[in-house]
């Protein structure tokens, strides 16, 4: 974390708004749909894939009967418009202890295109 003064850091992630949505979030009015932009800022070192500041997209929905496969169908929605339709998008299953099931998602290689290369590490995907 970036710390301005001993009291005051910059923001290292967008989930807060998640938690103040929730708290007051009327459910007898429907379903939560909500997304929370942001830039962040963290102590990162700077290289091909990763920054000290960047963008951060976080979504939570609560509904009924809402899959996995609406998660993918967002992401893809969100890669195509914010990278083109050159990019495709690949859910890796993972670990986070708040979520489950949890998931990574890549979009294909900006510099190699899905070949493989060093800013890929030989994968052809780059996490987002």
């Amino acid at each position: 974390t970036f710390y301005i003064t001993k009291e005051i850091l910059m923001r290292t992630q967008t989930s807060p708004m998640q938690a103040r949505t929730l708290e007051k979030h009327d459910f007898s009015q429907g379903p939560l749909k909500m997304i929370s932009p942001g830039v962040v800022y963290r102590r990162d070192t700077d290289d091909p894939t990763h920054s000290h500041q960047f963008h951060q997209v976080e979504g939570l929905v609560i509904d009924k009967h809402v899959t996995m496969a609406d998660l993918k169908g967002t992401l893809q929605v969100l890669a195509h418009e914010l990278f083109g339709d050159k990019f495709d998008v690949r859910l890796r299953p993972s670990y986070f202890p708040f979520t489950e099931p949890s998931v990574e998602a890549d979009i294909t290689c900006f510099n190699c295109g899905g070949k493989g290369c060093s800013v890929c590490k030989q994968t052809g995907w780059i996490e987002v």
